[in-house]
């Protein structure tokens, strides 16, 4: 079994950047090139809204229970898997880093930071009493100004920058205070660097020389994106991507050390399994069927 890629529908949406899909298209379409049920990658953002049912949605390797009123956060980039034995109810909202971009640009908004990186942080939040029935009635809006044949993007965008400060107003805070424009920007171009050298360096004083800045300026953005020092983030980013790659991949531990820089392959299992408490393979099994 391989994990597919999924990229974000532009035709559906005529670039909008941004859709909402009720939750059963996702049980009863036949269209999908992959198994909603199935781990999948997507390479954009989701709030998936639980309005009927309960039970499990996995989110990177971990399961994570819902129940009506469950909001769970998707990032990009994310492995997650639907569940299809309960088939709740609810909306899914699906937009792009565009999007967020344009939102960024016309008002307040949160900033979508890669908090997931943080072993503590959930993509769980149980909404009840009156936020929950702002939320639902924010994505009924939402909905309905996107079904108008004369739409404006506007109104989607302050729909949703409302939605999603109602949202982080219930969510614990994380950080002490929030990233300025410049911090934004300084954290951005590290973990675009990042993205990009993550196999090859694992070192905080390279990234904050790449890009202009010294490791303590570095390290305090860090602390305020994610919780997290730079170090820390450069390792829970790499760990991650490694277990994507042992079960997209299906690839070997020595082929893993080699990518990687490690200097054999028990060097890389005592790494993995320092960070995660399995082996690289015991953490293969748990998600990749052997073909028949």
């Amino acid at each position: 079994m391989q994990i597919p890629n999924v990229g974000f529908s532009y035709e559906s949406t005529e670039q909008a950047e941004f859709e909402i899909i009720d939750m059963a298209k996702i049980y009863r379409s036949k269209g999908y090139d992959h198994d909603p049920a199935a781990p999948h990658r997507v390479s954009f953002f989701m709030m998936i809204f639980i309005e009927e049912g309960e039970g499990v949605h996995m989110v990177d390797f971990k399961e994570y229970p819902f129940k009506p009123g469950t909001m769970l956060f998707v990032q990009r980039d994310q492995v997650h898997a639907f569940d299809d034995t309960s088939q709740p109810k609810g909306k899914i909202l699906i937009f792009t880093q565009a999007f967020l971009d344009n939102l960024h640009t016309n008002m307040r908004l949160p900033n979508y930071t890669p908090t997931h990186l943080n072993r503590q942080h959930s993509p769980f939040l149980q909404l009840e009493g009156e936020s929950r029935e702002r939320t639902h009635n924010l994505i009924l809006q939402i909905t309905q100004e996107l079904d108008l044949n004369d739409r404006d993007p506007l109104i989607v965008m302050y729909l949703f920058s409302a939605l999603a400060l109602i949202l982080k107003r219930q969510q614990p805070d994380e950080h002490c205070e929030s990233l300025s424009q410049s911090q934004s920007a300084t954290f951005s171009r590290f973990f675009t660097l990042l993205q990009s050298n993550f196999q090859r360096v694992r070192d905080a004083n390279w990234y904050a020389s790449q890009i202009g800045t010294t490791y303590k300026t570095l390290n305090q953005v860090c602390k305020l994106a994610a919780g997290l020092t730079a170090k820390q983030v450069i390792d829970n980013f790499t760990i991650l991507e490694i277990k994507r790659r042992l079960v997209v991949s299906n690839i070997t531990s020595q082929q893993i050390a080699f990518d990687f820089g490690f200097e054999d392959a028990s060097n890389f299992v005592k790494y993995f399994k320092k960070e995660t408490q399995l082996t690289p393979s015991q953490f293969q099994k748990l998600y990749v069927t052997p073909a028949l």
